[in-house]
């Protein structure tokens, strides 16, 4: 974990002495009665911090139900304040993940199912594209295996607005013009334009605006109360600061209604955790098919060709619904992770749903090797709570 220096350095110093250098005097820990777990994620949290130099860190991790937080750092550089779980920020990409729940829970009660084809529940007035004989499947958009490209080409939008034209006119104009790459279920592209489209056929399935499809399928059900697509009032008060890749603060820029399925969620690192543990609740009977549905592993590396954008967290071996699979490997477990990225938060999460471990950390300052070291830091910190 880090480099040689760094951890020749690490072992000459105590952790007191260790966090004391990287925690403002108001950092903020979650009360758990697990020492150890206490412990790992300080001590993980404060060699990040000083590793990566990002203005500020939060990182939390869940095992046996009990969980820790750990904030360091600023929320905003010069703002004095140190991150803490009830921080609000920006989760980007982690809203696949979240997209991919609601898929589960409307397949569980039979509403639709994996290999229904998206033109069977997008209520558009365009065509969905096909390509040999193959469909787009509302599992091929969950496991980015539709051809849909990454993104949908359209015009750039204002500095102060730069998604608003990102909508749903945008992508029904796009699938008219037939923008598949590849044809469906056949290889793997990384695709915002895919969880986008499926959110809205989503919704059309169940017959409710997507928001509310997802508070009553997904975030009640968990728990999530800080958890949601637009900011309230007040939440601002408590949203961390992101900074772009020269450290300069970026706004909070509102985003379009369409980006509910891709990256349009704001959370904390508590949410962040009881949305792990609900995942990691695996032998509950309340919501127990659709856990099961959605950590299934349905696409398998090798059955995919080419592939591209699944790797930046650590090596995909399979996809579930949103979540990349990474399969065991020497002591490390089962991992089920997904990273995001979006106005300068990036944000990593992972559980282990064999051993009842998960951890989330985020950063606010786009860093990609910074982003590249928290994915790993986390991936281990799961190997050493949750050894196979």
């Amino acid at each position: 974990m880090g480099t040689p220096t760094v951890r020749t350095t690490l072992r000459s110093l105590s952790l007191a002495a260790l966090v004391a250098g990287a925690m403002p005097a108001n950092q903020v820990l979650a009360q758990t009665e697990d020492e150890l777990l206490r412990e790992t994620v300080e001590f993980t949290g404060a060699v990040l911090f000083l590793e990566t130099g990002v203005p500020g860190l939060v990182i939390g991790a869940t095992r046996n139900r009990e969980a820790a937080v750990a904030g360091f750092g600023e929320t905003s550089k010069g703002s004095g304040k140190a991150p803490d779980g009830d921080m609000l920020m920006r989760i980007g990409s982690i809203t696949k993940v979240f997209t991919g729940a609601v898929l589960a829970s409307l397949v569980a009660d039979g509403t639709v199912q994996l290999t229904d084809s998206l033109a069977d529940h997008l209520a558009w007035d365009t065509t969905v594209p096909e390509r040999d004989g193959h469909v787009i499947r509302l599992l091929d958009l969950a496991t980015h295996t539709s051809g849909l490209p990454r993104e949908v080409e359209r015009e750039p939008g204002p500095p102060e607005d730069p998604f608003s034209t990102l909508t749903a006119k945008a992508y029904a104009r796009a699938l008219g013009q037939d923008p598949l790459l590849f044809t469906p279920g056949t290889a793997g592209l990384y695709s915002n334009f895919a969880f986008d489209v499926l959110s809205a056929a989503l919704s059309s399935a169940a017959g409710k605006p997507y928001p509310e499809v997802l508070k009553e399928r997904v975030l009640d059900p968990a728990g999530l109360q800080d958890t949601v697509l637009t900011l309230r009032e007040g939440d601002r008060t408590r949203l961390m600061q992101g900074h772009d890749f020269g450290g300069s603060p970026l706004p909070d820029v509102r985003a379009t209604p369409i980006m509910a399925g891709a990256s349009a969620l704001y959370s904390t690192a508590n949410d962040i955790l009881k949305w792990l543990n609900w995942h990691l609740d695996r032998f509950s009977a309340e919501h127990a098919e659709m856990r099961l549905l959605d950590h299934a592993a349905y696409v398998h590396r090798d059955g995919l060709s080419p592939i591209f954008g699944f790797d930046e967290s650590g090596r995909m071996d399979a996809m579930s619904l949103g979540w990349v699979v990474m399969e065991p490997d020497d002591d490390r477990p089962l991992i089920l992770q997904k990273a995001g990225g979006l106005q300068g938060m990036f944000v990593y999460c992972a559980f282990a749903p064999t051993r009842g471990v998960g951890a989330f950390v985020a950063i606010n300052q786009f860093d990609f090797p910074a982003a590249g070291t928290m994915a790993t830091f986390v991936n281990d910190l799961i190997a050493q709570l949750a050894p196979r």
